[in-house]
């Protein structure tokens, strides 16, 4: 029976294809990077020799699953126009970056309407992925990946007839996929504590999104209780979720080859990923 990639989202400090041998030595069977600073809007040109490096490196891991994860400031319904402008700006610039690099998708959070509503955000967030996608070359190779949230504050996407609507509303729904998250599916009201939790969970992606348009799971225990709408991970097995929905969840065939990846707390002594990832494989048998 085949298994789930798991590993971890791995630091780009030094390089981007220093990515590689961090997850080599955490024996990561995928991998999440950043392609750029996720904290600034703005990020330097890619130099050729660093793209040929990274794209040796990966080429050296294969397989191995790699996806990206967005600036934290994207905002695709930001209710502010140059906040939006760079926001479309900023998406189009890392799905650019992913294409170049060879990253098969880039997960992205939709948004925060910031008073505006959910159905004025959604259709905002909609629009902008309309825009930005119908820019970009198409060849590109790289897909987005809507990521769910734990919807705090004004943010969209916690609920799963959320982010299907989002999809409804898009000119080439098919070009864009989704990414679950534990922790935040956890904190938006979806139980995934016990086996039957997690089939019913699953059960629900699928009839909102598609099980075969999930792109990427991530794997992060919660230290809010359910339906907290806080984002606020913990290591595997030491949250509130607990390890038996882990467990069930690596059980999936459905999502037998989608990649698993980790964003836990690293721990003052920074081997967390280390200590979950050995965690995920007795759980996965």
């Amino acid at each position: 029976m085949s298994r789930p990639p798991i590993g971890a989202h791995v630091s780009v400090a030094g390089g981007l294809a220093t990515a590689f041998p961090r997850g080599a030595d955490l024996g990561c069977e995928a991998l999440q990077v950043f392609v750029k600073n996720a904290s600034q809007w703005r990020g330097k040109p890619l130099a050729p020799a660093d793209v040929e490096a990274f794209r040796v490196a990966h080429a050296a891991a294969a397989p191995l699953p790699l996806v990206a994860h967005g600036a934290y400031l994207i905002n695709l319904c930001a209710v502010d126009p140059a906040i939006l402008e760079r926001s479309r700006a900023g998406l189009a610039d890392e799905l650019g970056r992913c294409a170049a690099l060879g990253v098969s998708a880039l997960v992205v959070h939709p948004g925060a309407h910031l008073g505006a509503g959910e159905a004025a955000g959604l259709a905002a967030i909609a629009q902008s992925i309309d825009a930005v996608l119908a820019a970009m070359p198409g060849d590109m190779g790289a897909r987005l990946l809507l990521e769910q949230t734990a919807g705090q504050g004004s943010v969209l996407g916690w609920r799963l007839e959320q982010l299907a609507e989002i999809r409804r509303q898009l000119a080439a729904p098919a070009a864009v996929g989704f990414c679950l998250d534990t922790c935040h599916a956890f904190a938006a009201g979806y139980d995934l504590r016990t086996a039957a939790a997690v089939e019913d969970f699953l059960a629900e992606v699928d009839r909102h999104l598609g099980l075969a348009a999930v792109g990427c799971v991530h794997l992060n225990d919660s230290t809010g209780e359910l339906g907290s709408r806080k984002d606020r991970h913990a290591p595997i097995g030491e949250g509130t979720i607990g390890r038996e929905g882990f467990r069930r969840l690596l059980a999936e065939p459905c999502l037998a080859d989608v990649p698993m990846i980790l964003e836990t707390p690293l721990g003052d002594d920074e081997q967390g990923h280390a200590r979950d990832l050995a965690t995920l494989r007795e759980l996965r048998g």
